[in-house]
């Protein structure tokens, strides 16, 4: 068993060490909701996790997972594009996790876009406090995102250092596109 990681497991070692208890938090792609109930967990029961997705059957999966620990009361799911999270949030948050691409399992021509995701990552940047972070997976390939991966990563590259840092990591010696994790950690 390898212990670097896949790149969603490196973005939740990411988000651990900068969430604590109390802290609101967004998933700005539900999927299947392992990040949500991730999240709901760090949280804790003073902190607070926005969850979007624009697909129902994400959010009811995601409330499935909840349910059965216990953890909905802490989440608001809402059935929104991430582009829109700042109308849904109003306060200053600690983390922003995205996954982009498709449902697991879902339709792949239903799947996260570069203008709405660069849209979120803007109003995620501004929600965020200093010290917070934005963990952004990129799924890429085939018919899931070799455009949206461009033009992420070209966005990121131009981000303002003096404001944030941010880092890309990807493995170089493997097959089928794997996924890449960039973070945004908010200096100042």
């Amino acid at each position: 068993m390898p212990k670097v990681g896949n790149s969603l497991s490196q973005s939740h070692k990411y988000i651990e060490n900068f969430v604590e208890e109390g802290d609101i938090v967004i998933d700005a792609t539900a999927g299947n909701g392992n990040d949500t109930l991730f999240l709901a967990q760090l949280v804790g029961g003073r902190g607070h996790v926005y969850s979007f997705d624009i697909q129902q059957i994400a959010l009811d999966r995601t409330a499935e997972k909840l349910d059965k620990i216990e953890l909905r009361d802490r989440v608001d799911l809402i059935k929104a594009g991430h582009e829109n999270l700042d109308k849904y949030v109003k306060s200053n948050v600690k983390a922003v996790m995205f996954n982009l691409g498709y449902l697991p399992g879902g339709d792949h021509n239903l799947g996260t876009r570069a203008q709405t995701t660069i849209t979120a990552l803007e109003k995620a940047m501004e929600l965020l406090v200093v010290g917070g972070i934005i963990s952004i997976v990129v799924y890429h390939g085939g018919d899931s995102g070799f455009e949206e991966k461009t033009q992420v990563m070209e966005y990121l590259e131009r981000i303002d250092p003096k404001k944030y840092l941010v880092m890309k990591t990807e493995f170089i010696n493997q097959v089928n596109c794997p996924p890449i994790l960039a973070c945004i950690e908010k200096i100042s």
